[in-house]
């Protein structure tokens, strides 16, 4: 309810003015509000099927029919990449949101508590962040037998938790030394109350930052998973595979790969943009003085 509300009052304080503002703040918020409509209406969007085979055209060029052409076993590359916007908002969203919530947690506890514990948890942070992204999503993948999106956002969830968490941990490890903190504790708060009610609120601001930022990460990410063929199985639309496939017939029919990273840009950009607006909409060396306000 206290981040609604901060949300709810944010253009008060000015935060969607200065998003609005800028030219890369608008053009983010257009593309992401953009790939988010297309996700959602996709079956109303998609011209066909996205699974449909149509072996005998194969490989078609663009036309009325199908306006971005075919892939090579005959589907509709339009309506793949329309429900493909679907894949890349599900798994990327809630992988984020579970290294948050993971970072968070962790990091909150480890800032606070100090001592041992707290040298536990960054161990554990240093260590997930010593093995490339990359090369970890690929042995987990392998380990648990192959990639289906619950196991596609537990790994990409992986990836980006230490991050949260260390960022988290050094923001609480502030927090806990100031005066409101020892007061509390003083007047018998418990550990926990101390926790959510005044460590957790002060700490987690510029995770949310990083977040919006690392979105466009965790697309990619997951779109060369799929490029690799451990993505989301067949025939499940991601924009990777779609990539993947396009990528052994681009001398003879390039648009495959072309409109799907156009797609791909798209997606990525508009987080980007929308990322950087929104740190320096809240960063206050950026904050106008109230005579130009």
């Amino acid at each position: 309810m206290n981040i609604l509300n901060r949300l709810v009052k944010s253009y008060q304080t000015g935060m969607l003015r200065r998003i609005l503002s800028s030219f890369s703040g608008t053009l983010g918020l257009v593309l992401i509000a953009l790939i988010i409509l297309i996700a959602i209406f996709a079956p109303q969007l998609a011209p066909h099927n996205p699974t449909d085979i149509d072996v005998t055209n194969r490989l078609a060029g663009p036309t009325a029919k199908h306006p971005f052409g075919t892939d090579h076993l005959g589907r509709d590359l339009l309506s793949r990449l329309i429900f493909g916007s679907r894949i890349a908002l599900l798994v990327s969203l809630p992988a984020i949101g579970l290294g948050v919530i993971v970072g968070i947690m962790l990091g909150t506890i480890a800032g606070y508590s100090g001592g041992t514990l707290d040298n536990i948890l960054l161990f554990m942070f240093d260590t997930v962040r010593a093995f490339p992204p990359l090369l970890l999503a690929i042995t987990i993948i392998t380990l648990t037998g192959g990639a289906n999106m619950l196991v596609l956002i537990i790994v990409l969830g992986i990836t980006r938790f230490p991050g949260y968490g260390r960022l988290v941990r050094a923001q609480s490890a502030q927090v806990s030394k100031r005066e409101f903190v020892m007061a509390s504790e003083a007047a018998g708060s418990t550990t926990t109350r101390t926790l959510f009610k005044h460590i957790f609120p002060n700490s987690i601001g510029p995770v949310f930052i990083n977040a919006a930022m690392d979105i466009p990460v965790i697309i990619t990410f997951a779109a060369a998973l799929s490029f690799l063929g451990l993505g989301v199985p067949p025939p499940i639309p991601g924009w990777g595979r779609i990539l993947r496939s396009g990528y052994s017939y681009i001398r003879t029919s390039p648009w495959m790969v072309t409109f799907s990273a156009i797609f791909l840009v798209m997606a990525t950009l508009g987080f980007t943009f929308l990322g950087e607006a929104l740190r320096d909409a809240l960063d206050p060396k950026l904050k106008k003085s109230p005579q130009l306000q």
